[in-house]
């Protein structure tokens, strides 16, 4: 049978004490909704569908690369109003109703919730609780069959002594929904269309409710406010720091790592307190990662050192390289092998040839090092002219002395040196010295200019 998802995401969410939207509140660096979007997307489902509200027009801009259908419903009536609006859109399959401020659910989980559908059963996925005060409980009949949902607002002080919660995540056929959704009454305290009024309907037709639980609350958490969405962002995050130590990662501490992405790890990676990685990131062999950096859609080669406190996006670091501290490579910087970039650099778009060193408070953008190139502290490449970029080319084993600016576009050619403090618009020729500043001049015994004495 084919599959219908129906993901809830119409709500204000005033908790949250936000302009946003709640479903686009971004858990691991990703809007909520999003998450839930992928998950469905690993279910094969032939159609999802976003029932979208309050601030329809942001959240439909933000999922604007994602293939689904939106619905609007245009008051909040409740959750069985909500997926009333995408009943002309149904095939004649499944259906399963998910939420967007639900983020965690596995798809493991909704899996095996929907092998359990059929036409003689609905599948309901419940939740046991601690505590289930605001929750939704499962009424059972003698039998132990689920037989209504009664929500906590309406619950009778007995009822509400079961712990057996509902998570509002069900699932059924085409067929049976759209029997049953015109049905819904709004006589409740909320005065809100219930959809878990369905579960009635289905006993009452003699249609069994199949339950299913997670495999820990947290899947079917939602976030309501600021306090629970930190939770489940520390939730996510230590379940990717228990799979990277289960694959030989060595990591500080495994409570301050934030992985907003896809990290890969080659063996004896090290990781220090406080990084940050994020889209695609891909760690060599022997990798050591220091504090406090943030490494963004990045390649860094085997047995490479990367200092506290650096920042890269867009780069790759060819391997036994050392970065940092304090080093910052833009997209398109590429490191061959032993490439050094220091203290207080910055690199953009630039190659940076094997061996060559870049070691302290200088900027290279739009450039070429060759092998075995020395960059003295200070120097800059002048690459903007205020409307165009132009490009810096500097020859294996040139030598740029301290507080240079190379004034592009430039060349400076294999084996020169340039003499710190020059500013160099002209190219340089292989083997040559070329220095360009102003002529030192001394006077022996000059009287230093003294303050006038009061009369």
């Amino acid at each position: 049978m084919s599959l219908d998802v129906v993901i809830l995401a119409a709500g204000q969410g005033t908790r949250m004490r936000s302009s946003l939207p709640k479903v686009l509140h971004r858990l691991a660096g990703k809007p909520m909704v999003r998450h839930v979007i992928d998950t469905a997307a690993g279910l094969e489902a032939a159609r999802t569908h976003v029932v979208v509200g309050h601030g329809a027009a942001h959240v439909r801009e933000a999922l604007a690369d994602c293939r689904v259908h939106f619905v609007v419903q245009a008051e909040q009536k409740g959750t069985g109003h909500a997926v009333a609006q995408a009943l002309d859109g149904l095939g004649e399959g499944k259906v399963l109703v998910l939420y967007g401020d639900v983020p965690l659910i596995r798809r493991e989980t909704l899996a095996g919730l929907l092998e359990r559908v059929d036409e003689h059963h609905l599948g309901l996925l419940t939740v046991t609780l601690d505590d289930p005060t605001g929750y939704g409980r499962i009424l059972r009949d003698e039998a132990g069959e689920a037989v209504a949902i009664v929500e906590h607002k309406d619950a009778s002080e007995a009822e509400r002594t079961v712990r057996e919660c509902n998570t509002g995540i069900m699932a059924m056929t085409a067929g049976q929904l759209k029997r049953w959704l015109p049905r819904l009454s709004a006589d409740n305290a909320q005065g809100e269309y219930y959809l878990t009024d369905v579960i009635a309907m289905a006993a009452a037709e003699g249609v069994k409710i199949a339950t299913a639980e997670p495999c820990r609350p947290l899947e079917v958490e939602g976030v309501n406010n600021r306090a629970q969405m930190a939770r489940l962002e520390r939730a996510y995050q230590r379940d990717i720091a228990e799979a990277l130590m289960a694959r030989g990662v060595a990591l500080l501490d495994p409570e301050r790592l934030d992985v907003r992405g896809t990290l890969t790890c080659g063996h004896d990676v090290e990781i220090d307190v406080g990084c940050v990685f994020e889209g695609d990131v891909e760690l060599g062999e022997g990798v050591r990662i220091g504090s406090h950096c943030v490494i963004r859609d990045s390649h860094i080669g085997a047995e490479t050192v990367v200092e506290p406190h650096s920042v890269i996006e867009g780069a790759v670091v060819a391997g036994l390289n050392r970065i940092g501290p304090f080093a910052r490579l833009r997209p398109g910087s590429r490191l061959a092998v032993h490439a050094r970039v220091g203290n207080f650099v910055e690199t953009k778009n630039a190659e940076v040839g094997e061996g060559s060193k870049i070691n302290h408070l200088s900027y290279v953008g739009d450039a070429r090092l060759g092998r075995d190139v020395n960059i003295g502290a200070g120097t800059i490449t002048c690459n903007y002219d205020g409307v165009n970029k132009h490009r810096t080319e500097i020859g294996d084993e040139a030598f740029i002395g301290s507080n240079t600016a190379l004034v592009a576009p430039v060349s400076v050619g294999k084996r020169a040196t340039v003499g710190a403090g020059s500013t160099i618009s002209k190219d340089v020729a292989d083997n040559a010295l070329a220095v360009s500043r102003g002529r030192q001049v001394s006077k022996a015994d000059w009287p230093r200019p003294s303050r006038e004495q009061d009369h």
